[in-house]
C-alpha cells in the first residue's frame, strides 16, 4: 500500500445515496482471476446511461468521488474498492459508509472521508458549477478542504488507521513491522516444536 498524507484533486459528484457494492462493481466482474481491470466494471450498469455522471467528460480525471449517505452498503467485496482505485479515485467523501466498505478502503489505501451532508451538498454544487474546483483530503491533519465550495471540515479517523495511511501499511506491512521480533521468537523455540519454515 502506498503512503497517503494528502490527496488533492478534482471531484466527481455522485448525487446518489445507498450505493451498494453491486452497483459499484456488479457481480459478473467478480469472476476475474487477476486483481486488475476492474475499472471497466465500475458502475457498469449505470454507465449504460449516457447521462450518468461518470460518462460526463467535464469530470474526467477526477480523483475524489463525492457521494451521498450510506456509500458502499451490501456485500463485503474488496473488488468495489479496487474498481474505484483502478479508475483513478484516491478518496471517497460521503456522509456515511458501510463499516465493511470503510474497512476495505483502509486496508487497500482508498481514503474514506465522512463529511456532513451540508458540506457534501456544497461540494456537489461547486463541482457542478466548476469541475476544476480543487478538493484536499489531508490525512495528516484530518481535514477536508475545498475553499471554492466553502468547505473546511475535520473528519474522523482512528489513529491506528491514520497511521496505516501515513506509513503505507496494509495488513502484511503491519505484520512485517514486527519481523525482527517474530524472527527472534522463532529462533528461541525448541527444535522439537513445529516450525513455520
Amino acid at each position: 500500500m502506498k503512503k497517503v498524507e494528502a490527496v488533492t484533486g478534482r471531484g466527481l459528484p455522485l448525487r446518489r445515496s445507498d450505493v451498494d457494492t453491486d452497483q459499484i462493481i456488479p457481480a459478473e466482474w467478480l469472476k476475474r482471476v487477476e486483481r486488475t481491470g476492474f475499472e471497466k466494471g465500475l458502475f457498469s450498469t449505470w454507465r449504460d446511461d449516457p447521462s450518468f455522471v461518470l460518462n460526463d467528460q467535464r469530470f474526467a480525471g477526477a480523483t475524489i468521488l463525492v457521494a451521498g449517505p450510506s456509500f458502499g452498503v451490501g456485500s463485503s467485496r474488496e473488488h468495489a474498492v479496487w474498481a474505484l482505485q483502478q479508475h483513478g479515485f484516491d478518496a471517497v467523501v460521503a456522509p456515511s459508509f458501510s463499516d465493511i466498505f470503510r474497512s476495505n478502503c483502509t486496508k487497500n489505501g482508498l481514503v474514506p472521508v465522512v463529511a456532513p451532508e451540508a458540506a457534501v451538498a456544497r461540494l456537489w454544487d461547486a463541482i457542478e458549477a466548476d469541475p476544476a474546483t480543487p478538493i484536499t483530503v489531508d490525512v495528516r491533519r484530518l481535514r477536508l478542504e475545498a475553499p471554492g465550495a466553502g468547505v473546511d471540515e475535520a473528519f474522523p479517523m482512528d489513529s491506528s488507521i491514520q497511521h496505516r495511511y501515513l506509513e503505507g501499511l496494509d495488513d502484511i506491512g503491519i505484520t512485517l513491522v514486527h519481523a525482527t521480533a517474530i524472527d527472534a521468537f522463532e529462533a528461541s523455540r525448541p527444535s522439537w516444536m513445529p516450525s513455520g519454515r
